[in-house]
């Protein structure tokens, strides 16, 4: 578990330099970014610095990914916000408590996650529904700033009340915090569009800053960040009692769903991306360990942010080295420059929120499951109107339970068909309606899934619908069970049942290409013995061969099938 340094090694001259320089690179595009995820989280500004201190440094030694940044990230801190948002007044000292806390019980649940080795939970995490969720997420942060871009003051913490609030105080809207808020934004495109490479973002932090102290915005009605504490964060227990755990241990556990499911999913993209190793488990722990770091010095949860490695990828860091960096710089701009930033309109940060915001919106992605999958968008949109109407815990939740979901429904609505010669020599699956057989009097059947108590019976309604009623010209049906990895007891009666009906009606029921695991599963519920030893075949070719042979004035199928079954 104590595997250091991971994400850093191996340690070459050449390498470290170039990861350096990414470093303060990256540290110029995201402290400004940083300091405005404090708005969605509700904490005071310097706590966004102190999330890009220790927890930065924590994720650098303990996890394995040589990219993934783990700092202050939207989706976290918008689910802090709406769960402690009825508990404390933000940026409050009990506020900053509760969030500490929170950070705690995160870090011991991904603790807990680690060893029970929880870092697969990712798989069931569509990117059908991951897409939706992040647009989600997207819509809900960037209608959370609207207000403070227009200078429209906002009282409710749900976004669409937020968004009724904002529709409402339009007619009342402050043109200078305006104007500020549009040519920051213009600055920013424009830097984007024609100099991709600078740091847009700090130089517009920079710049408003410096305008803001020489015209004095603040005696003009426009709202500045205000004094931020200077120096490194102290060291320091969360000042809050044991009957506190209760009450926020929910929004942890949101908190730990979250981070789990989109660190694992951002760091595995980028390890192929660079075919680097990585090893999702010890993740977990340098996750725990930022999370117990951010606790201790006075931020707020962090998480393994998609948005901030992209940024540290795009300014050529190809390891943590790079991150490592950035503390130091973070460091000191914490020692030295912290008197400035009181001058920063707050509408530049709700500005520079609103452009991350924008990234997380992915119309481009549902546009892409639209067309090849109208169902799935169907539930990637379910999943954004629900984070956006309901939260975003709720979102998490149903976007997991729905990807979940798709994996019973697929179980429970497998692919079926009977299988018939085709011209090209190969097996070909048709719809398995009644009437429809391989060759007259047999039917070889395919059924595409394991075979367990929920769509056992489909799989016999289905059988029976194929033979018709008695009496039927099919003697024989062979189910073509490569697909079904395994069979429940609840199946296996019903299997038991089926055979007792088909014998009846004079059909011989039997399986080929059994897997070893399923004729296990056949041998310990006793469907080896019901069926008989004689109707479970190796290869499809052996059931016809046997079939022909009784039927000897049928056309040989076998000899038409040059190409091996279709899988």
């Amino acid at each position: 578990m104590l595997n250091l340094f991971q994400g850093m090694k191996p340690l070459k001259r050449h390498k470290i330099k170039r990861d350096a320089i990414a470093g303060v690179t990256f540290a110029a595009m995201d402290i400004p970014q940083a300091l405005g995820y404090t708005r969605i989280a509700g904490m005071p500004v310097v706590t966004g610095l102190y999330s890009l201190l220790l927890p930065l440094l924590a994720f650098a030694t303990f996890g394995s990914s040589r990219l993934l940044v783990v700092a202050a990230d939207s989706a976290t801190a918008a689910i802090l916000r709406s769960g402690l948002s009825g508990m404390a007044p933000a940026a409050s000292s009990r506020y900053i408590a509760l969030a500490g806390l929170v950070a705690l019980l995160t870090s011991a649940l991904l603790l807990v996650g680690r060893l029970c080795k929880l870092g697969f939970v990712a798989d069931f995490l569509s990117q059908t529904v991951l897409a939706g969720f992040l647009t989600g997420i997207g819509f809900q942060v960037g209608i959370a700033v609207l207000g403070q871009m227009l200078g429209v003051p906002v009282a409710s913490h749900k976004t669409v009340f937020q968004l009724a609030e904002v529709v409402r105080g339009l007619p009342k809207l402050h043109l200078p915090t305006l104007a500020v808020t549009l040519v920051v934004l213009a600055f920013v495109f424009a830097l984007q569009r024609f100099a991709p490479k600078v740091p847009g973002p700090m130089l517009a932090v920079i710049i408003a800053t410096a305008a803001s102290g020489i015209w004095n915005f603040a005696g003009h009605g426009i709202a500045i960040v205000g004094p931020v504490t200077a120096g490194l964060p102290h060291l320091t227990v969360p000042d809050v009692s044991w009957r506190d755990i209760p009450t926020v241990f929910s929004i942890a556990a949101a908190c730990a769903v979250m981070i789990l499911t989109q660190s694992a999913a951002t760091s595995r993209i980028y390890a192929m991306r660079h075919h680097h190793h990585l090893d999702e488990n010890q993740d977990l722990v340098g996750l725990s360990a930022a999370n117990a770091a951010a606790a201790f010095s006075g931020t707020f949860v962090v998480n393994g942010s998609p948005t901030q490695t992209a940024m540290v990828e795009g300014a050529g860091s190809r390891s943590q080295v790079a991150q490592v960096t950035t503390v130091a710089v973070v460091a000191l701009v914490l020692l030295f420059l912290t008197k400035p930033l009181q001058y920063l309109p707050q509408c530049v940060l709700g500005a520079l929120v609103f452009l991350v915001a924008i990234r997380l919106i992915k119309l481009r992605s549902l546009a892409a499951i639209r067309s090849e999958s109208p169902a799935e968008f169907a539930l990637a949109v379910a999943t954004t109107v629900v984070v956006v109407v309901a939260g975003v815990e709720t979102g998490i939740v149903l976007a997991m339970v729905m990807s979940l979901l798709r994996i019973v429904h697929h179980s429970y609505h497998p692919r079926t068909g009977v299988m018939i010669p085709d011209e090209g020599a190969i097996w070909k699956l048709v719809p398995p309606t009644p009437g429809t057989v391989t060759e007259p009097g047999l039917i070889l059947y395919r059924f595409g899934a394991v075979l367990f108590y929920a769509n056992a019976s489909r799989f016999s309604d289905e059988i029976m619908a194929l033979v018709g009623p008695s009496p039927t010209s099919v003697r024989w049906l062979i189910v073509d069970a490569e697909a079904m990895a395994n069979v429940d007891y609840s199946a296996a009666r019903i299997v038991e049942d089926l055979h007792k009906n088909l014998a009846e009606s004079g059909v011989k029921l039997g399986f080929a290409r059994l897997a070893w695991s399923t004729r296990s599963d056949f041998d310990r519920h006793h469907l080896t013995e019901t069926i008989g030893t004689q109707w479970i075949f190796s290869r499809l070719h052996d059931a016809l061969d046997a079939y022909e042979k009784l039927n000897p004035s049928q056309p040989p199928i076998s000899e038409l099938l040059e190409s091996p079954p279709m899988s």
